[in-house]
Protein backbone atom coordinates (compact mmCIF):
# COMPACT_ATOMS: atom_id res chain seq x y z
CA UNK A 1 0.00 0.00 0.00
CA UNK A 2 1.43 3.44 -1.19
CA UNK A 3 1.12 5.93 1.14
CA UNK A 4 1.16 9.66 -0.18
CA UNK A 5 1.20 13.30 1.23
CA UNK A 6 -0.33 16.21 -0.50
CA UNK A 7 -0.02 19.65 0.19
CA UNK A 8 -1.27 22.52 -1.82
CA UNK A 9 0.49 25.33 -1.01
CA UNK A 10 -0.37 29.45 -2.35
CA UNK A 11 2.57 31.26 -1.13
CA UNK A 12 3.64 29.58 2.16
CA UNK A 13 7.31 29.91 2.11
CA UNK A 14 7.54 30.69 5.71
CA UNK A 15 6.28 27.46 7.06
CA UNK A 16 6.82 24.97 3.60
CA UNK A 17 10.01 23.66 4.67
CA UNK A 18 9.22 22.15 7.97
CA UNK A 19 5.80 20.83 7.19
CA UNK A 20 8.03 19.01 4.27
CA UNK A 21 10.59 17.86 6.65
CA UNK A 22 8.08 16.18 9.18
CA UNK A 23 6.20 14.43 6.60
CA UNK A 24 10.06 13.00 5.06
CA UNK A 25 10.30 11.89 8.50
CA UNK A 26 8.37 9.29 8.52
CA UNK A 27 9.28 6.17 7.26
CA UNK A 28 5.46 5.13 6.39
CA UNK A 29 4.80 7.79 3.83
CA UNK A 30 6.49 6.43 0.10
CA UNK A 31 6.15 10.31 -1.57
CA UNK A 32 5.60 13.69 -0.71
CA UNK A 33 4.11 16.00 -3.15
CA UNK A 34 3.68 20.00 -3.18
CA UNK A 35 1.27 21.63 -5.63
CA UNK A 36 2.62 25.30 -5.52
CA UNK A 37 -0.66 26.86 -6.92
CA UNK A 38 0.54 29.71 -8.20
CA UNK A 39 3.11 31.01 -5.83
CA UNK A 40 5.17 33.96 -7.08
CA UNK A 41 7.50 33.61 -3.51
CA UNK A 42 10.18 30.60 -2.40
CA UNK A 43 7.67 28.37 -2.08
CA UNK A 44 8.27 25.75 -5.25
CA UNK A 45 11.83 26.26 -4.60
CA UNK A 46 12.22 25.45 -1.07
CA UNK A 47 9.61 22.56 -1.10
CA UNK A 48 11.77 21.13 -4.04
CA UNK A 49 14.54 21.50 -1.77
CA UNK A 50 13.37 20.01 1.06
CA UNK A 51 12.47 16.71 -0.21
CA UNK A 52 9.22 16.61 -2.02
CA UNK A 53 8.23 16.58 -5.45
CA UNK A 54 7.21 19.36 -6.33
CA UNK A 55 3.66 20.62 -8.99
CA UNK A 56 4.44 24.40 -9.77
CA UNK A 57 0.92 25.42 -11.29
CA UNK A 58 1.90 28.56 -13.13
CA UNK A 59 -1.99 30.46 -11.96
CA UNK A 60 -3.52 29.82 -9.07
CA UNK A 61 -6.65 27.30 -9.28
CA UNK A 62 -7.68 27.36 -6.04
CA UNK A 63 -7.01 24.45 -3.07
CA UNK A 64 -9.45 21.82 -4.58
CA UNK A 65 -7.86 22.34 -7.83
CA UNK A 66 -4.22 21.89 -6.27
CA UNK A 67 -5.50 19.05 -4.05
CA UNK A 68 -6.72 17.23 -7.36
CA UNK A 69 -4.06 17.82 -9.47
CA UNK A 70 -1.67 15.96 -6.43
CA UNK A 71 -4.50 13.31 -6.86
CA UNK A 72 -4.13 12.95 -10.38
CA UNK A 73 -0.21 12.54 -10.33
CA UNK A 74 0.31 9.95 -7.86
CA UNK A 75 -0.30 5.84 -7.94
CA UNK A 76 -0.81 6.09 -3.92
CA UNK A 77 -3.56 4.46 -2.51
CA UNK A 78 -4.09 6.11 0.58
CA UNK A 79 -3.48 10.14 0.68
CA UNK A 80 -2.35 12.71 3.49
CA UNK A 81 -3.42 15.98 2.42
CA UNK A 82 -1.84 18.41 5.09
CA UNK A 83 -2.09 22.51 4.82
CA UNK A 84 1.33 23.84 4.53
CA UNK A 85 0.90 26.48 6.81
CA UNK A 86 1.08 24.16 9.79
CA UNK A 87 2.91 25.23 12.86
CA UNK A 88 4.38 22.33 15.17
CA UNK A 89 3.24 19.34 12.90
CA UNK A 90 5.44 16.39 14.28
CA UNK A 91 5.77 13.09 12.59
CA UNK A 92 3.01 11.46 15.56
CA UNK A 93 0.63 14.09 14.47
CA UNK A 94 1.16 11.91 10.94
CA UNK A 95 0.86 8.63 12.00
CA UNK A 96 -1.96 9.47 14.05
CA UNK A 97 -3.95 11.20 10.95
CA UNK A 98 -2.65 7.78 9.04
CA UNK A 99 -2.64 4.59 10.66
CA UNK A 100 -6.58 4.58 11.08
CA UNK A 101 -7.12 4.60 7.40
CA UNK A 102 -4.37 2.07 6.75
CA UNK A 103 -5.42 -0.53 8.78
CA UNK A 104 -8.84 -0.03 7.63
CA UNK A 105 -10.32 1.16 11.22
CA UNK A 106 -11.77 4.11 9.34
CA UNK A 107 -12.35 5.80 6.08
CA UNK A 108 -11.35 9.05 6.43
CA UNK A 109 -9.42 10.79 9.46
CA UNK A 110 -9.91 14.26 10.15
CA UNK A 111 -7.27 16.42 12.28
CA UNK A 112 -8.35 19.12 14.79
CA UNK A 113 -6.03 21.49 16.61
CA UNK A 114 -6.01 21.27 20.08
CA UNK A 115 -3.39 23.12 22.88
CA UNK A 116 -1.70 25.23 19.75
CA UNK A 117 -2.74 28.60 19.64
CA UNK A 118 -6.42 29.98 21.04
CA UNK A 119 -7.61 31.34 17.78
CA UNK A 120 -6.79 27.75 15.85
CA UNK A 121 -8.66 26.01 18.81
CA UNK A 122 -11.37 28.13 19.27
CA UNK A 123 -12.14 28.64 15.00
CA UNK A 124 -12.01 24.28 15.46
CA UNK A 125 -14.40 24.12 18.18
CA UNK A 126 -16.75 25.89 16.15
CA UNK A 127 -15.89 24.28 12.81
CA UNK A 128 -14.07 20.97 12.52
CA UNK A 129 -15.22 20.45 9.25
CA UNK A 130 -13.15 23.19 7.52
CA UNK A 131 -10.07 21.44 9.10
CA UNK A 132 -7.15 20.52 5.59
CA UNK A 133 -5.47 17.72 7.69
CA UNK A 134 -6.77 14.63 6.52
CA UNK A 135 -6.42 10.85 5.74
CA UNK A 136 -8.17 9.11 3.28
CA UNK A 137 -8.15 6.19 0.22
CA UNK A 138 -7.48 7.46 -3.21
CA UNK A 139 -10.07 5.27 -4.74
CA UNK A 140 -12.75 6.96 -1.93
CA UNK A 141 -11.76 10.68 -3.71
CA UNK A 142 -12.13 9.36 -7.31
CA UNK A 143 -15.42 8.16 -6.51
CA UNK A 144 -16.03 12.22 -5.83
CA UNK A 145 -17.21 14.42 -8.45
CA UNK A 146 -16.19 18.19 -8.76
CA UNK A 147 -13.82 18.45 -6.13
CA UNK A 148 -11.37 19.95 -8.45
CA UNK A 149 -13.37 23.03 -9.15
CA UNK A 150 -14.05 23.67 -5.80
CA UNK A 151 -12.12 26.88 -4.80
CA UNK A 152 -12.43 27.04 -0.94
CA UNK A 153 -14.95 24.38 -0.03
CA UNK A 154 -13.05 20.93 -0.54
CA UNK A 155 -13.09 20.35 3.32
CA UNK A 156 -16.63 20.73 3.52
CA UNK A 157 -17.28 18.89 0.64
CA UNK A 158 -15.52 15.54 1.75
CA UNK A 159 -17.19 15.81 5.19
CA UNK A 160 -20.70 16.10 3.28
CA UNK A 161 -19.84 12.95 1.16
CA UNK A 162 -18.64 11.37 4.21
CA UNK A 163 -21.95 11.90 5.92
CA UNK A 164 -24.48 11.74 3.16
CA UNK A 165 -22.37 7.80 1.96
CA UNK A 166 -22.22 6.60 5.74
CA UNK A 167 -18.00 6.47 5.61
CA UNK A 168 -16.15 6.02 8.91
CA UNK A 169 -14.67 9.33 9.84
CA UNK A 170 -12.27 9.55 13.27
CA UNK A 171 -11.35 12.74 14.50
CA UNK A 172 -7.92 12.89 15.20
CA UNK A 173 -6.50 15.70 18.23
CA UNK A 174 -3.20 17.06 17.20
CA UNK A 175 -2.23 18.51 20.55
CA UNK A 176 0.53 21.60 20.33
CA UNK A 177 -0.64 22.13 16.54
CA UNK A 178 -2.07 25.51 14.61
CA UNK A 179 -1.99 27.05 11.53
CA UNK A 180 -1.32 30.72 10.01
CA UNK A 181 -4.50 32.16 10.08
CA UNK A 182 -6.12 33.70 7.17
CA UNK A 183 -6.50 37.38 9.14
CA UNK A 184 -2.87 36.72 9.36
CA UNK A 185 -1.90 36.26 5.92
CA UNK A 186 -4.12 38.53 4.47
CA UNK A 187 -4.81 41.13 7.02
CA UNK A 188 -7.93 41.24 9.49
CA UNK A 189 -10.60 42.66 6.78
CA UNK A 190 -9.23 40.32 3.41
CA UNK A 191 -8.63 37.40 6.09
CA UNK A 192 -11.97 37.56 7.99
CA UNK A 193 -13.48 37.54 4.57
CA UNK A 194 -11.73 34.99 2.97
CA UNK A 195 -12.72 32.62 6.47
CA UNK A 196 -16.16 33.65 5.97
CA UNK A 197 -16.38 32.32 2.41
Amino acid sequence: MKVVTIIPANNEEKTITEVVKACKAVEIIDEVIVVSDGSVDKTAFLANIAGAKVIDLPENIGKGGAMMTGVNNTDGDVILFLDADLIGLTASHIKDLLLPVITDEVDMTVGIFDHGRLATDLAQVIAPYLSGQRALKKSLLLQMSNLDVTRFGVEVALTRYASEHNIKVKKIVLSDMSHVMKEEKLGLVKGFAARMK
